[in-house]
């Protein structure tokens, strides 16, 4: 539902924001403004989303928590909202999983998947949806013609809803887990959402597609602000889908100023660590593929890669072994202004699982969406699309690495860098986009069909504009990406001077 503002985004925003305000305020006695915020967020005495004030009220107050990092409780837990608020505060506390969670009592306990029959049944007298049903699950109401479907011989086939001609049969499926590519997400015993974590790769899919606002993932909107204002000197690591998240008339220039204007000591584009993760993975691929590897996959995107080693592990050495853009970048910053830190601004909910691993934290000190960073900016009334541009811009990033950003994009910058060394070599690619298709993707490598192959997948479909941190429509962002990426100096990730440094990077 990007780009569609919805009820959900709105109170998301304000969360977000209102986190922010009590991180930037620190006479305030957050114990005691966490217990007020659901009542200034919902106000009143009747509920205006789910006719039950205190139930809106209740879920807001989970969402607050794990905006602070903190975790999120069952409607069996008798505790304050600030129960343990002094946690928040600790880094522990925010890399103690899970990271995505189900509100259990938000949760609206959706049927996992069932076949029924509408109201817009005419109870024709042709019933070709009785005749085609190999269970004898579709019948006729005695009363009124229509079909009646019983759902306990019913075996989910779909023949009845293809031949009905005036489509009155709908399947319907739970949202988050039909988003799911993992079939992560299952019944618990009330019927509501459940999240399998050995399964699960933190896309966020399952977030931006629940219609009641159920999922949530944590924050470190609260420990960022805290360490900024400590002293710390942080680092804005902005990940290439940046153009377009905070308004048709940001430019880098503004959002540099934004920035700098909350107190980052600059920005980096990560669009630089791209182009760092595209030769890196281009000198892997001529010297492995095919003569130690049948194929090579790309590396960038963590869910992508997770779902690759957790469902096919005997392919697992095929997944490129090259760090990350948002590695490679924050290791960039780190070489260069020891001491510092790093946060990646970034639409992936999978970089927060990524930055989790212990070699990761060392790197990448914390991670935010597009969406958190629009609380922050609301937070300080900082309207990034009326700031004075600074002239300083971000970087010299390529078009390749920007375009990173887009389904297909990380592919051709590895065969544009193979390219321009080994200009006789013909490099096959094969992509995906959305787990389900990267599953087949790999099952079909999995069977020899790709050998040779170099593999793009990426677990958000679209590519990385239509990550959950996201908040603009994933076609305009993925033209804004591309207008951006044609306005770089150089085409391909070689042109960059910080391509010399690589090898200091990954040693």
């Amino acid at each position: 539902m990007r780009g569609v503002e919805t009820r959900i985004q709105e109170i998301r925003h304000r969360i977000f924001t209102e986190v922010a305000r009590m991180a930037y305020h620190t006479e305030w006695p957050t114990d005691r403004r966490i217990e007020a915020l659901p009542f200034d967020i919902m106000p009143g005495e009747v509920g205006n989303i789910r006719n039950d004030i205190f139930l809106e009220r209740a879920i807001v107050g989970e969402r607050l928590r794990l905006a602070m990092g903190l975790p999120c409780r069952s409607a069996a837990e008798h505790a304050p909202l600030s129960d343990n608020i002094e946690a928040a505060t600790r880094e522990e506390t925010y890399y103690t999983p899970p990271l995505i969670n189900v509100i259990k009592f938000a949760c609206h306990a959706c049927k996992e998947n069932e076949v029924m029959v509408t109201d817009g049944c005419q109870g024709c007298m042709a019933h070709p949806c009785v005749e085609v049903c190999p269970k004898g699950a579709v019948s006729l109401d005695r009363f009124n013609g229509r079909s009646v479907i019983d759902q306990e011989k019913c075996i989910k086939c779909g023949r009845c809803m293809d031949v009905c001609q005036y489509h009155a049969i709908i399947r319907q499926e739970r949202p988050c887990a039909a988003a799911c590519g993992m079939d992560a997400i299952h019944s618990d015993c009330n019927g509501r959402a459940d999240i399998d974590y050995e399964k699960c790769v933190s896309c966020g899919q399952c977030l931006v597609n629940c219609p009641f606002g159920a999922i949530a993932d944590k924050s470190q909107i609260f420990q960022m602000i805290r360490a900024i204002q400590a002293g710390e000197r942080v680092y804005a690591a902005v990940a290439p889908a940046f153009v377009g998240q905070f308004g048709p008339k940001m430019t880098p220039g503004k959002l540099r100023a934004a920035m700098k204007r909350l107190g980052f000591a600059d920005i980096i584009e990560v669009a630089i660590g791209a182009d760092l993760c595209a030769a890196q993975e281009a000198e892997d691929f001529v010297e492995e593929v095919p003569e130690k590897l049948p194929f090579m996959a790309t590396s960038c995107c963590p869910a992508w890669s997770m779902m690759a080693k957790k469902l096919f592990p005997e392919q697992a050495s095929c997944i490129s072994m090259a760090l990350t853009p948002m590695t490679l970048t924050a290791r960039l910053v780190k070489h260069h202004q020891p001491g510092a830190k790093v946060a990646f601004i970034g639409p992936c909910a999978a970089k927060k699982l990524e930055a989790m691993r212990s070699d990761v934290r060392s790197e990448v000190d914390f991670v935010l969406t597009f969406e958190e960073m629009a609380g922050i900016f609301a937070a300080r009334h900082i309207d990034v699309e009326n700031l004075k541009e600074d002239p300083h811009g971000i970087n010299d990033a390529s078009a390749d690495g920007r375009n990173f950003a887009v389904s297909g994009g990380v592919a051709k910058a590895v065969v544009n860098v193979i390219n321009e060394k080994h200009p006789d070599r013909e490099i096959k690619v094969a992509n995906a986009e959305g787990l389900r298709d990267c599953r087949k993707l790999l099952m079909a490598a999995k069977a020899g069909k790709y050998n040779g192959y170099l593999l793009e997948g990426m677990a958000c479909p679209g590519g990385c504009v239509a990550g959950a941190g996201t908040m603009q429509s994933i076609k305009k962002s993925a033209a804004v990406v591309g207008v951006y990426a044609k306005q770089a100096e150089h085409q391909t990730a070689t042109g960059t001077h910080h391509v010399a440094e690589l090898d200091k990077l990954v040693d």
